[in-house]
């Protein structure tokens, strides 16, 4: 199983950081860069992060950590992707979610229905503009006439989806080609990971066994009370310490847990938010020092 890790910049992706610190992640041979869909603030929107990463570095993998498809046209995502992977063919990552993590968001991304039905449909015309040269497409929400995109990738692009309701599990089992999970214990995220192997099997197909990670943050000190309140928040009644491990061989334990339980794919960000450009060299480093050993 290839375990591959990769960093989170969280509140360092903003516009007049983002292109040194991809070029400084590339130079420490960090594997993936991963940006969060963040709309009220200063960070970047991710895809048009992703461009410029990718436009500035030449190895660096970049992922979005989550993206938010519902509210977005699926036929203009998908010239997105196919660009992007034309222009920087094997290292792009897409990873989509039903709606953004802060709730006042939501009316960024309006949806013509029921959000969770309009997510199915996305995918399902998302995936066909990528797979097909021609494509018409009558659905309940979308309808395109004889579409096309561009090139397709020469490889097709994964498509990986977030979430851990179990709707949304069953969703990556019908729809996507991998999970990307956050704030689930080890034993919580290998049950997620069996659900939808299962709701695959149900729909006649089959995840990739390697296509399964998650986004833990990890704390030099003691976790913020930021954090502790968001993840009690987000998972009320779990002790945040279970989520976020505090410095660097409390994170290699918690991975090997992760890995234990069938998941391989990390996305690792900073718990304290980095407030200058010394700080994100130090975790840099210290990620490269800790994190790079462990891929296989």
């Amino acid at each position: 199983m290839k375990v591959r890790i990769g960093i989170g910049l969280g509140s360092m992706a903003t516009p007049e950081r983002l292109g040194k610190s991809a070029r400084m992640l590339e130079d420490a041979g960090v594997d993936s860069l991963w940006l969060s869909e963040v709309v009220y603030g200063p960070l970047v929107e991710p895809f048009v992060g992703m461009a410029h990463a990718l436009a500035v570095t030449s190895r660096l993998k970049l992922g979005t950590g989550v993206a938010v498809l519902p509210g977005r046209h699926p036929v203009l995502v998908a010239k997105q992707l196919a660009s992007l992977a034309a222009l920087a063919p094997a290292r792009v990552l897409p990873v989509f979610g039903l709606r953004p993590a802060r709730r006042q968001e939501a009316a960024a991304f309006p949806v013509p229905g029921e959000r969770a039905a309009v997510f199915d449909e996305s995918m399902e015309l998302l995936r066909l503009l990528l797979t097909q040269d021609d494509v018409s497409f009558a659905g309940q929400f979308f309808t395109v006439d004889s579409a096309t995109v561009g090139p397709r990738p020469a490889k097709p692009l994964d498509l990986w989806l977030g979430g851990s309701a179990p709707e949304g599990l069953r969703r990556v089992g019908r729809l996507a080609d991998g999970w990307l999970g956050s704030f689930l214990t080890p034993a919580e995220a290998g049950s997620a990971r069996e659900q939808i192997q299962a709701a695959a099997a149900l729909a006649g197909r089959e995840v990739d066994p390697e296509h399964f990670g998650i986004s833990v943050a990890v704390a030099a000190d003691s976790i913020p009370a930021e954090l502790a309140t968001a993840v009690s928040r987000r998972r009320p009644g779990v002790d945040p310490a279970t989520l976020v491990p505090v410095g660097w061989p409390a994170l290699i334990s918690l991975l090997g847990d992760y890995v234990a339980a069938g998941l391989s794919k990390f996305v690792i960000r900073p718990a304290a938010i980095q407030q200058d450009e010394g700080a994100l060299k130090r975790f840099i480093a210290e990620f490269a020092e800790h994190m790079t050993p462990l891929q296989t």
